[in-house]
């Protein structure tokens, strides 16, 4: 997977696991050679990690690929966006020198996320027998409006101070009893007491004051003011790039097995996590990809709930996690590690189709006796070599493990494929056969000159 490679003209990187596999590092690496990148799932949920000129990016919602100066980002139309977040990411950018006038652009179809969202994400985590392990910051309440379609409101409405607020003193009524009803029900108090003096209070009971219906649409409407030079069609602008011959870059958050429809349902994300949420996150048609880049890392990582066969809860776990430095982006939560699963890649990779894999955090599993593959599950006795489309069958699945040996050599300064010790190697190309794919990029750490390509 060589970024000069310019064979191809629409690329989608995509993760093929639980998230949080680098993809951020893979997109920084292509854009090199794209006009365009985009993102068109997921919202501030979503945390990508990028190293450029000694500086350390955790985006959310802004596409990876902006710390380029010749690229233009887009945030299509299937992202849910929290314009403060928006606004501070591109703040942090202007802070480090990098400017984006003129090469940012927000699809005014984007839905937007209110502070009632991530009142009603929390509250329906306190108030369920089996939280899924949300990220709290009102990304599926948000994606329910817009599919329920009578309270979700889009970006374009915020350029329109008058509609925007008649439009919320018919949504907020209706939240404010929801959420007043239900953190009753759930005897978890207030929802959010620390915004109680500048929003309204949502776990009140009663429809909410004018005034504080007021102030959310005047802050709002001004956070439309601030992000109006970059809000446009950005269906349009896409094709029209497309027919100028401009490169394109799709980059999904999250990973294939969170999708709302492929992945390990319930506990997933509120939208498709896979390529097959780029059509209709993006308006783009997605049988224009010409490439489509699988990212795993060398092991498994997951946050939240949900089934894990190949977590380690025990000491190798704990390696791998402090070693990884396995923490979410968002959310700072210790993440659960395991060994790679080649079952639920080789799933994720015919769902995406994916042509290639990059192998991240290899570095990561140097100093240990042996590394373990797992190859199949034992469900109830019986050996598996399919992932299961319930989570509750996965649930009761056991790893069957292949186990390999180790190596102590630390891999940050490798360069070269053939200078990794041969274990790595047989490692990788173990990997390579399980999942009926070539390895196109290795990662050895996470600055951009620690990447191996094969040759």
């Amino acid at each position: 997977m060589r970024p000069t490679d310019l064979s191809s003209r629409c690329t989608c990187v995509v993760g093929l696991q639980w998230g949080d596999e680098a993809k951020g590092k893979i997109v920084d690496l292509l854009s090199q050679e794209h006009d365009v990148v985009i993102r068109f799932n997921g919202g501030a949920n979503a945390g990508h990690t990028v190293v450029w000129n000694g500086h350390t990016f955790k985006f959310s919602l802004l596409p990876t690929g902006i710390l380029h100066s010749h690229v233009v980002g887009v945030i299509a139309n299937g992202v849910v966006v929290s314009p403060p977040q928006l606004l501070q990411e591109i703040e942090t950018l202007h802070k480090a020198g990098i400017d984006v006038r003129g090469r940012i652009l927000l699809s005014d179809r984007a839905h937007v996320v209110f502070p009632y969202h991530q009142d009603e994400d929390r509250l329906r985590e306190k108030g369920t027998a089996q939280p899924i392990g949300t990220t709290g910051r009102g990304i599926g309440p948000c994606y329910q409006d817009k599919v329920g379609r009578n309270y979700g409101i889009r970006v374009g409405e915020l350029l329109d101070e008058a509609h925007l607020e008649r439009r919320l003193r018919e949504i907020v009524p209706h939240k404010s009893r929801w959420l007043g009803a239900f953190a009753s029900q759930a005897a978890c108090g207030p929802a959010n007491p620390s915004r109680a003096d500048t929003l309204p209070t949502w776990s009140s009971g009663e429809p909410s004051s004018d005034k504080a219906i007021l102030e959310l649409a005047s802050t709002y409407a001004d956070y439309g003011r601030q992000l109006q030079p970059w809000i446009r069609d950005t269906v349009r602008f896409l094709h029209q790039a497309y027919q100028q011959g401009k490169r394109l870059l799709f980059e999904t958050a999250q990973g294939c097995l969170l999708d709302v429809d492929h992945g390990t349902y319930p506990f997933v994300t509120s939208s498709n996590s896979s390529t097959t949420g780029l059509w209709s996150g993006s308006g783009f048609p997605a049988r224009y990809l010409e490439r489509v880049v699988g990212v795993v890392k060398a092991y498994t990582t997951r946050v939240g709930a949900g089934p894990f066969p190949t977590e380690l809860d025990n000491h190798l776990g704990d390696y791998i996690r402090r070693r990884g430095k396995e923490y979410g982006t968002v959310t700072g939560r210790p993440r659960r590690c395991g060994w790679f699963d080649a079952v639920a890649v080789r799933y994720t990779a015919q769902i995406s189709a994916a042509d290639e894999l990059a192998v991240m955090l290899l570095d990561v599993l140097s100093g240990l006796d042996e590394v373990a593959i797992c190859v199949a599950y034992d469900l109830d006795g019986e050996r598996i070599a399919e992932f299961p489309s319930d989570a509750h069958l996965l649930l009761r699945c056991r790893p069957v493990y292949e186990r390999l040996p180790g190596w102590k050599q630390e891999l940050a300064q490798v360069r070269q494929l053939a200078d990794l010790p041969k274990e790595a190697r047989q490692y990788l190309d173990r990997i390579s056969e399980l999942v009926g794919l070539p390895v196109g990029c290795v990662s050895v750490g996470p600055d951009r000159e620690q990447t191996i390509f094969p040759p």
